[in-house]
């Protein structure tokens, strides 16, 4: 599923102008690379979450703290 698939070409246009404008174009790239580690981070931390998740399901005992 494309992410940008409700929008337009000239509304996407407009925001690329917006960003320009908002961040500067020395900082554009910065931002996207920031992004884009935040997002690694996030999967990656939702595979960790779900394999605890899993391990804790397979050995219910395992997890208990009693």
């Amino acid at each position: 599923m494309n992410v940008f698939a409700f929008l337009s070409t000239n509304e996407l246009l407009i925001v690329l102008v917006v960003g320009v404008v908002l961040f500067g174009g020395s900082q554009l790239p910065k931002l996207a690379r920031n992004l884009g580690r935040a997002q690694k981070e996030l999967q990656k931390g939702l595979a960790e979450g779900a394999k605890e998740a899993d391990a804790a399901d397979a050995d219910p005992e395992a997890s208990t703290d009693t």
